[in-house]
């Protein structure tokens, strides 16, 4: 089977699914909640860039704060462990 033949059996059973999407509505509704969506999306406010950078520090210092505080009691947690086992 060459290529040609294919590609334009893959471009077939594509129109096909595409055609039963449409028939069934499935394409509208995704049409509309694109629309929406960009309509919601102009809506919001979006941080300015200090904002952002001052979010970003907070959530990585957070990150590293319960990262080690979850590495400490893991220590701990070890620790016991070893001294019940023996």
């Amino acid at each position: 089977m060459s290529e040609l033949t294919k590609t334009l059996i893959w471009l077939a059973v594509l129109g096909a699914v595409f055609g039963v999407l449409w028939y069934l509505g499935y394409i509208a509704r995704l049409a509309t909640y694109i629309r929406e969506t960009r309509e919601e999306l102009r809506k919001c406010t979006w941080p300015t860039w200090d904002e952002l950078k001052g979010s970003t520090l907070v959530v990585a210092v957070a990150t590293l704060l319960l990262g080690l505080f979850t590495a400490a009691v893991d220590f701990v947690f070890a620790l016991f462990a070893r001294h019940i086992m023996g």
